[in-house]
């Protein structure tokens, strides 16, 4: 797996700082629209859910909206995520969709399930939807896109708070007015952008992790018109954990972001 690094020509002096930044992540490729199994990775559609198991529902009883689920046994193998089992991603179909600004990782209005083994008994399985009428969802109700998997790296972006580890805060002070110029040209060469697991993330306005802590990210999912998907005017979601949670798959206080321009 191989990774070119294109650098302005003035960060070339430096490139062993951001070579030091290079980490592997989970490239997801949505494909055309289908009807899924239960237990497949897909964006969208009917979930993996048990005959036991209730349908995630928001802080005023109503059943959630899916997004997306990932079955690990599906992906190739990234550190410190899961090797098997599915993860789902639940969100509400409000303006915000589900998200509190200040308190962005209780799940009162979106959803993380976690299911470490898979029943593929479809007769155990709730394989009808049920699901209720959607006033604003960012991909298209009861459409499902099975996904695959590409393991890919990537530099870090300047769009992740976690670039200040490798460069420090004031890196680009030291290039004057031209900063503005190399940093375009870098953000245009590196960036974190499109669906994802692990890896960096992007954002069209700022990492919310600069007054939460040390978040890692565990899913993003960016606006794409393959698949009629579209947070607010072009903009990306992201969820967050912390490393120790994820190792333990506890996905209990995931952190959810999004934003637009």
């Amino acid at each position: 797996m191989k990774y070119k690094l294109n650098l302005p020509l003035e960060l070339e002096p430096h490139r062993g700082k951001f070579l030091k930044s290079i980490k592997p992540f989970i490239k997801i490729i949505p494909q055309k629209e289908k009807i899924t199994k239960p237990w497949q990775s897909k964006i969208g559609g009917l979930p993996y859910l048990p005959i036991d198991i209730d349908f995630p529902k928001n802080k005023n009883g109503e059943q959630l909206f899916f997004l997306a689920q990932i079955n690990f046994a599906e992906m190739p193998s990234l550190e410190n995520f899961p090797k098997k089992g599915i993860l789902q991603f639940y969100i509400n179909d409000d303006a915000n969709y589900g998200l509190e600004y200040d308190i962005p990782d209780e799940q009162n209005n979106f959803r993380i399930l976690y299911f470490s083994e898979i029943e593929k008994d479809e007769e155990l399985l709730k394989t009808k939807s049920g699901f209720r009428e959607y006033s604003s969802t960012p991909i298209p109700p009861k459409k499902s896109f099975p996904i695959l998997f590409e393991l890919k790296k990537e530099a870090v972006p300047l769009t992740d708070h976690n670039i200040h580890d490798y460069i420090g805060e004031d890196f680009f002070n030291q290039f004057g007015q031209g900063q503005w110029a190399i940093m375009s040209a870098y953000s245009k060469a590196v960036s974190a952008g499109g669906h994802k697991i692990g890896g960096y993330a992007f954002f069209t306005q700022e990492d919310p992790r600069y007054e939460m802590g040390e978040y890692e990210l565990l899913f993003q999912l960016d606006s794409d018109q393959n698949i009629n998907c579209q947070w607010g005017d072009m903009g990306v979601a992201n969820f967050f954990i912390k490393k120790e949670d994820l190792i333990k798959k506890d996905f209990s206080e995931v952190l959810f972001n999004w934003d637009c321009y």
